[in-house]
């Protein structure tokens, strides 16, 4: 039976789509399940390798979970809004919305090739006004409820681009489009989302998530909870409050450091001192905290000096590159004897260093440690922790600090000075000031026309900038910035549950039904941001009335990443894309599948080398061509034995996304099967359906080969029975294999050694087990490609290789070539 993969795939795509088996509605008498990818950003390129064997592994699963029983919700859509799509078109010379038309057909070409189950009823795109529209909305809720808000912030800024840069867009210094310019950093009116209102909830909400000890490591890490202590110290007559973790280390205060974007930095600096820290303030190209700790500690005296107050000391203030501008009031108190960084500044710099703390301090390490208080007045001979306490309420009733809690977790900025994404629903009246879009008068449209190459693309339509004021009905004008694109990904799972509602963001029953998702699977690089805020959302929704739930994803599955062969990550640029529907013409799209999922855990990152893949192509068409001379009668004992083993593991193997094992025993089941040449019906169903949620195409052509109607897609997950699992059958097999590796490996070693090839074999083995490998004789024959004699130790007539054999009494098969 020829194998030809093209006709197959694509008669079984058609009928997937044309009864629409893949499109689930609310069933109350199942068990709902979801399964998530992470939407795709659709780009010009296209899919490549790594995309498909990401997206096949939420497919694999979804297939999994329909074949169980369950009401299976897999939905697709794509994040088409953003940065990238905006350049992208803009170097193309043609508009965002053409460009992302254009780049989401070939998605969908290359999806639908794959045999991904997609339900594409649902399908979205963020770029869609009547997607943002509810982007706007959201909006308008949280400046309801005071969670929404403007205020200055450091920003990354391009000269010549005249507009806002993320810290992705910068290298070296230097703007991504522009390579000769130097990024500075400006001060802007930004708008802000408070997540961190959230920060307690969303650090606690962790520990009851089944999700990777890492993903929940680095989010907690993100989130940063500190207990500590806050100090007023007063700079330049004006009191600014100081976070600090080891307040009994405040009599060695010798120094203070505010961030380089302290929104306030400039009035701390004197007049004498502004030249040199605005020369300092340059040499910072961006805002990013990414790498902080391993940055040289570089800094400038601002000319101000700051009292401490618990003994009125004056203190120099310096202005740091290593200091976070949103933690612990972005500015931080030098304590260089018990601190290393600190150490190491007030060793470049040549400022005092005073011990505070009993402990061994070098000429190149700090002590960091806790231990007994000295040079500390009152509090001499206290420990640490009781000296945190005396200390904090001392500073307490003079009002001059307070037990607090601080998290790293900043505020979320969502401006964005560009024009493909969400416009905010806000305008400006001179009037009555700011103003919020009404709901009645949403979606905010991005307009058609604007011209890119200068700044703000939106601030060119000044048609659609001039607006009326909703309130007094006098002139006003739009806001230009737009939404970060991570707002659209916030909340999308929840629109999948009912994407045509013009009404309402969504139906709460059918969100109630089919949320929260029960498997997502995404990328290492959006675990401490798309999740932070698709967690944030949720919680908000859930305060407004909207969900019932608290988290968005029960159970998340962090993915590997396939590279290019040369181990670079897979880009355009770099000319090293392979396009699967290369391979798909070539091989089909179940051997691509089955080969992505072979080369190793899932969960880890692999360099693509498509020399295996014939690996796959030649065991389906073997499977192909073989279907047809295995007889449908009775199954022996061994065949069923193994299927049921296999069934139990492969089950759990797939719960555990451990896909690479299941293909190995799904392989060894059908050569198990080819051994025995004959099968029940029963049992050879049970194997398809096994091989089903890997090899869609094929097992569905066989199914109806073997006489079944419908659609193997939709059946029922095959069950283990236990009595039918023979231990001692598995350990012979075993035996058998173990065996066969030790001939080979021998075989081997001897053509390696003595440059001549073994005609045969002799096999000594305990009496027990003669009759269990000499039943077995021709099969390891088959596998060895020797000939092969079996003999007891305990044998009167056997080979004697100079009498050797005489001697041999092992603990495992003996083995002699001739």
């Amino acid at each position: 039976m020829e194998y030809n993969f093209k006709s197959i795939e694509k008669k079984w795509q058609k009928k997937w789509a044309s009864e629409k088996i893949f499109e689930p509605e609310i069933d109350k008498k199942k068990k709902k399940f979801y399964v998530l990818d992470m939407f795709p950003y659709p780009s010009g390129e296209g899919l490549h390798i790594g995309h498909a064997f990401v997206f096949s592994l939420g497919d694999i699963f979804a297939r999994f979970k329909r074949l169980q029983g369950y009401n299976v919700l897999y939905p697709i859509g794509y994040d088409s809004l953003g940065l990238p799509a905006e350049n992208a078109a803009i170097r193309a010379g043609t508009h965002p919305k053409k460009y992302i038309k254009k780049s989401i057909a070939n998605f969908m070409k290359q999806q639908k090739a794959m045999g991904w189950s997609y339900d594409w009823s649902r399908m979205i795109k963020t770029s869609d006004s009547e997607f943002y529209k509810w982007d706007q909305w959201i909006f308008l809720k949280l400046l309801e409820k005071g969670l929404a808000y403007k205020k200055k912030s450091a920003v990354n800024w391009c000269p010549k681009c005249k507009t806002v840069l993320a810290n992705e867009q910068i290298h070296n210094g230097k703007c991504e489009y522009h390579p000769d310019t130097e990024v500075e950093i400006k001060h802007l009116n930004q708008w802000f989302f408070k997540i961190t209102n959230y920060a307690d909830e969303l650090l606690k909400g962790l520990d009851k998530l089944d999700w990777p000890d890492r993903a929940k490591k680095l989010q907690r890490n993100w989130i940063g909870k500190s207990e500590g202590t806050e100090i007023v110290f007063e700079i330049s007559k004006k009191n600014l409050p100081v976070f600090t973790t080891r307040p009994d280390t405040i009599y060695g205060v010798t120094f203070m450091v505010v961030s380089a974007q302290h929104q306030n930095l400039m009035e701390l600096v004197t007049k004498e001192k502004k030249k040199e820290v605005g020369n300092f303030l340059k040499k910072i190209k961006t805002t990013s905290d990414k790498g902080l700790d391993k940055l040289s500690k570089e800094g400038v005296f601002t000319g101000s000096y700051a009292t401490n107050p618990i003994n009125n000391e004056k203190i120099p203030v310096y202005v740091g590159n290593f200091v976070l501008a949103e933690y612990g009031g972005g500015i931080v108190m030098g304590v260089p004897a018990h601190d290393q960084r600190d150490f190491e500044f007030a060793k470049k710099y040549r400022i005092k260093i005073k011990k505070v703390i009993e402990g061994k301090i070098t000429e190149k390490q700090a002590y960091s440690g806790e231990g007994i208080l000295v040079n500390s007045d009152k509090f001499n001979g206290l420990k640490s922790r009781e000296a945190k306490e005396h200390i904090t309420k001392f500073l307490e009733a003079k009002n001059l600090g307070k037990k607090t809690i601080q998290y790293k977790l900043r505020d979320w900025l969502i401006s964005r000075q560009r024009y493909w994404g969400t416009p905010i629903p806000i305008v400006y009246c001179d009037k009555c000031g700011i103003v919020l879009v009404p709901e009645k008068d949403l979606p905010v449209k991005l307009p058609d026309k604007v011209k890119f190459g200068k700044g703000n693309p939106l601030e060119t339509n000044e048609n659609w900038i001039k607006t009326k004021c909703p309130k007094c009905k006098g002139s006003a004008r739009r806001e230009t910035d737009t939404m970060d694109t991570f707002v659209n990904s916030s909340w999308y799972f929840l629109r999948y549950c009912d994407t045509k509602n013009n009404k309402n963001i969504f139906d709460k029953k059918k969100v109630d039904y089919w949320c929260p998702v029960d498997q997502y699977i995404g990328g290492p690089e959006h675990i401490t941001m798309h999740l932070i805020y698709a967690r944030f959302y949720t919680k908000f929704l859930r305060d407004i009335g909207l969900l019932k739930f608290n988290e968005p994803a029960l159970r998340y599955f962090t993915q590997g990443i396939v590279k290019a062969s040369d181990g670079e990550k897979m880009s355009k640029s770099k000319g090293n894309i392979v396009e699967p529907l290369e391979i798909i013409k070539k091989y089909g799209a179940d051997t691509l599948r089955m080969f992505l999922i072979s080369n190793g855990a899932p969960d880890k990152d692999f360099n693509w080398d498509a020399k295996g893949i014939e690996g796959s192509y030649k065991f389906i068409n073997k499977l192909m061509n073989s279907f047809s001379k295995i007889k449908l009668k009775r199954s022996s004992e061994k065949v069923e034995s193994k299927l049921n083993k296999v069934i139990k593991e492969i089950t759990e193997d797939i719960k555990s996304l451990r896909y690479n094992f299941a293909i190995i025993k799904l392989r060894k089941l059908f050569e198990k099967i080819l051994e025995e040449k004959e099968i029940s019906k029963k049992d050879v169903e049970s194997f398809l359906k096994l091989l089903n949620p890997f090899c869609p195409h094929l097992t569905e052509e066989l199914w109806e080969k073997i006489g079944n109607k419908g659609f193997v897609s939709l059946e029922k997950w095959p069950k283990t029975d236990e009595k039918k699992i023979n231990e001692n059958l598995e350990k012979e097999e075993k035996m058998i294999e173990n065996l066969i590796e030790d001939i080979n490996h021998v075989a081997r070693l001897v053509s390696e050694k003595q440059g001549t090839e073994a005609k045969k074999v002799f096999v000594y083995v305990l009496p027990k087990e003669k009759n269990i490998f000499a039943g077995e004789k021709n099969l390891i024959q088959k596998k060895i490609n020797l000939e092969i004699e079996i003999y007891s130790v305990n044998d009167k007539e056997k080979y004697d290789p100079q009498g050797k054999s005489k001697k041999v009494k092992p603990n495992r098969p003996a083995i002699f070539l001739e």
